[in-house]
Parts: C-alpha cells; structure tokens; sequence
C-alpha cells in the first residue's frame, strides 16, 4: 500500500519531504501534473476536473491515504474528494491559525503569500473569518514563484528581484509570513535574505504531515516494516524514468538547502 502525494508540480515535495523524516519506512508515490501546471492561474472548475482526473489514475495504485499536497487543488476539490473516495484524503492548509496567535500580542501583522485561486476560495476565506478576529492578516498573491519552481529556481537575482518587487513597502509591520503555496518553501533561503531578520517564515507542511500521521495510526495503517521504503514519480500520468529529472527531485527531498 503507497501514500500518494499529489500536487499541481514540484511544490508538494516540500510536503513529501517533511513524511520522509519523519516515516522513512513507508511507500510513496509523488505525482507531479507539471504538464498542467501552474493551478493558481486556472478556474476552480479546471482544477477540480485536473486533480480529480490524476486522483482516478492514482487510484489503481493501491491507496491507503492520498495527500492533496496543494492548497489551490485543496481548496477546489478536497471536500469532493472526500466524498467519492474511501481512503483518508488529506488537505492543506494555509498556517494562519499559529500566525495569528502569534502575532494577536506583539502588535505585528502577518502576511500571508499563495496563489490567487487559493487566496480568493471560500476555504481560505473561511479560514480567515475564524482566526482573524483582529484583522491582522494580509493576502498576497505570488504567482510567479510558482513558475520558478516549476523551472527549478529556487535562488538568484531573478528570484530576489520578484521579491523585492512585490513585498509591500513597510514590511516592518509584519512578525510573521506565512507560505501559502507548497512551492514557497522551496524559495526559503531567498526570502529569508530579502526580507527583514525578525520576520519569521511559516508553512503548513509539518502539520499537515503530523495530521496524515495520526490519521494512519488511528486506522491501523502506519508500516510496520523496518526498512526503508522507497518513492515512485509520476508525471502527469507518466511515471518519472529520466534520471535527471528524478536529481533534481531527489535533491528537493534529501537535499539540505530548505
């Protein structure tokens, strides 16, 4: 039995990453629909159409829990898929709830950075409306971090440049920035040398996987054996062969860079 981690591109391997640390014995199957990436500049309707049609393929590839590792397919489609599914589907979610906590007493604001779609769903809104009683929270769309990704870059003057150009002007006011997108924790280091020291930078990534984790202990369905599992890539529908693509995966997951 495998834990599928879908995602619109590479952004869900940030996610994959944190599972590896964490439950190296398991089987995982990363599926990457870069084909038809980025999701953030499409319709709900499309996402959903693209993310339930890869959730079809997958769905031969004997699932025990499936990880929606991306907050624009999340948003679109994750309470549909709950509902055709009988495996454990998995969510993101955006880390507002820590941020806000966070900051409610420091008098700082929080900024939080995704795609457009992920920041103007219902969910995400939602979201908003039940921790943000003090309006202390910021939306900004990025939606070109994503096309770097999908590039494989991560670092550079092209990268800090579309940081620079973004970030509002009085960053002072934030304590906290929140990722968003999955793809944003792979643009770590960058962030972290545009923009002030004392800002911190969050994701949802370890929570997420921590949730998935008591999910499959609560169903009896955690690995029980004592080596080390292995991950299989798909492409849009593809399994990954090419061995320069599968570095460059690799390097995201095991790499000491994020």
């Amino acid at each position: 039995m495998n834990i599928v981690f879908f995602d619109s591109g590479i952004g869900g391997l940030s996610v994959l990453r944190e599972a590896l640390m964490l439950m190296p014995n398991e089987n995982y199957i990363y599926f990457a629909d870069s084909d038809n990436a980025p999701y953030g500049t499409k319709t709900k309707e499309e996402v959903k159409k693209l993310t339930f049609n890869a959730v079809q393929f997958l769905n031969e590839k004997k699932i025990k829990a499936l990880v929606i590792a991306c907050n624009t397919a999340t948003s679109a489609a994750v309470r549909d898929l709950r509902e055709t599914y009988d495996f454990p589907v998995i969510g993101m979610e955006p880390a507002v709830k820590p941020a806000v906590e966070k900051n409610n007493n420091r008098g700082k604001r929080v900024l939080v950075i995704a795609t457009a779609l992920t920041l103007k769903e219902e969910k995400f809104q939602n979201l908003i409306a039940r921790f943000d009683a003090e309006h202390i929270v910021d939306m900004l769309p990025a939606p070109k971090l994503v096309e770097f990704a999908e590039r494989f870059l991560f670092y550079g003057p092209e990268v800090s440049d579309y940081i620079k150009e973004i970030m509002p002007e009085n960053l002072d006011q934030y304590g906290t920035l929140v990722l968003g997108c999955t793809h944003f924790p792979l643009f770590r280091r960058a962030l972290e040398e545009n923009l002030p020291k004392d800002i911190d930078i969050i994701d949802g990534n370890r929570g997420t996987v921590n949730h998935l984790m008591d999910i499959l202990k609560n169903n009896n369905l955690l690995s029980l054996s004592d080596k080390k599992g292995k991950v299989t890539f798909y492409k849009s529908g593809v399994e990954v062969t090419d061995k320069t693509l599968l570095e460059k995966y690799e390097k995201i997951l095991y790499g000491r860079n994020l």
